[in-house]
């Protein structure tokens, strides 16, 4: 048993760089990437979906891209044991019926856990409000306005 654990813990921070790697490249092109760091029966949640299984997940990735103008992931920082990982990271989007196409930004966390050499669960974490509700022109205003209230 303990081989086996620390064969895990060698090959995870192998998975955690090629994750990175490759939501820092991904795009409607290039979506069987997914299959190299995501387990079949990946569970996939935001603050909008929860996806099961990879196939799920790759249609929804198809959908999102054929859908968005760009999407860039910034990687900040990481943090990584033997079953799970948290990712903290902005994104920069720009899509066509969000504040005119204009590039937006949203930071947000992401928790992994492992199962099997691949990530079984992807938590996302951030503002569905900051991404989506503030970009919409009368939304946008009062969301704001309610945020700017509760600050102070």
């Amino acid at each position: 048993m303990q081989q086996i654990i620390t064969e895990h813990r060698a090959a995870q921070p192998d998975l955690m760089t090629r994750f990175i790697e490759i939501y820092q490249q991904l795009d409607r092109d290039n979506l069987a990437l997914l299959a190299q760091i995501y387990h079949p029966l990946i569970r996939f949640e935001d603050p909008a979906h929860r996806i099961e299984g990879l196939p799920a997940l790759e249609r929804y990735f198809a959908q999102l891209y054929a859908e968005i103008l760009s999407c860039r992931f910034e990687i900040h920082q990481q943090m990584s044991d033997d079953d799970q990982a948290f990712v903290q990271w902005t994104m920069h989007f720009a899509h066509p019926r969000l504040a005119q196409g204009r590039m937006r930004t949203v930071a947000g966390i992401t928790r992994l856990t492992f199962a099997d050499g691949l990530i079984i669960s992807h938590r996302d974490y951030f503002d569905l409000g900051e991404m989506l509700y503030e970009a919409v022109p009368l939304l946008g205003s009062a969301v704001r306005f309610v945020k700017a209230r509760l600050g102070q």
